[in-house]
């Protein structure tokens, strides 16, 4: 699946439903065992979430793109298909949660690109399952520093914590995946995926047991006048950035 919302793949609410319904069709398909999600955009695998969904729009809609976040993260995380991230660009926030669903997590060797969870730079708390994925994936250490921090890691900062499993230079990551996809086919399906939910059920369960909460919490922090302030003055520097 080749991600094209250009300029930088930012997962809006158009993107994620769009998104979802492909990733369900796949699920529902049998002969469709395993999936490679990529860009097709240049430098960049998904740069985050879409600040606009977020920068002055009313609680309803607030919270209409929070369960389409919710829906992409369970679709993923849930999915009985094997999943690798291609990673092919920057990856931070949104698109390093995303990575994060997957099974398995391939990344251009390029000291350009960057992934992690930067929420707090933007005066954002990552949720409680944006933390609980990172947790599963490079412990609890290392991500309380990364949460904390904002750290943007390097690709090769990115494979010595574990965040990212392998690096390949920038026009192989896409062979690689598929060369890997043959190698986790190789296992009977059933047990992979029963083995797959075993250890991400507590996950899956813990957010679909407060899924209501969740938005809410999401809808009053992201409305509150301080944390507009602060999307605000992170499009200008944008903007500035553009210009």
């Amino acid at each position: 699946m080749h991600m094209q919302s250009p300029p930088v793949n930012s997962l809006s609410l158009d993107f994620l439903t769009e998104f979802c319904i492909n990733v369900e069709k796949l699920e529902m398909d049998k002969t469709c065992r395993g999936l490679i999600i990529t860009s097709s955009q240049p430098k960049v695998f998904s740069a985050r979430l879409d600040i606009m969904e977020m920068y002055g729009k009313s609680p309803e809609r607030c919270g209409e793109f929070w369960r389409a976040v919710q829906e992409m993260w369970l679709k993923l995380y849930s999915s009985d298909m094997v999943t690798i991230a291609a990673i092919n660009g920057s990856s931070p926030a949104g698109g390093c949660l995303m990575s994060l669903t997957c099974d398995y997590r391939i990344m251009a060797d390029n000291p350009r690109y960057s992934i992690g969870l930067n929420e707090t730079q933007l005066g954002i708390v990552a949720p409680f399952w944006f933390k609980d994925t990172m947790v599963n994936t490079v412990g609890h250490r290392t991500t309380e520093l990364a949460l904390e921090l904002g750290l943007l890691y390097s690709p090769s900062e990115a494979l010595k914590v574990g965040l990212v499993d392998l690096l390949v230079p920038e026009d192989e990551v896409l062979t690689t995946a598929t060369k890997t996809m043959t190698k986790w086919l190789a296992i009977p399906d059933h047990a992979r995926q029963i083995t797959k939910s075993m250890m991400r059920k507590p996950t899956i369960d813990k957010l679909t047991s407060k899924r209501e909460a969740d938005i809410q919490n999401f809808v009053s922090f992201i409305t509150k006048d301080s944390i507009q302030k602060s999307l605000r003055m992170y499009l200008e520097m944008l903007k500035k950035r553009r210009g």
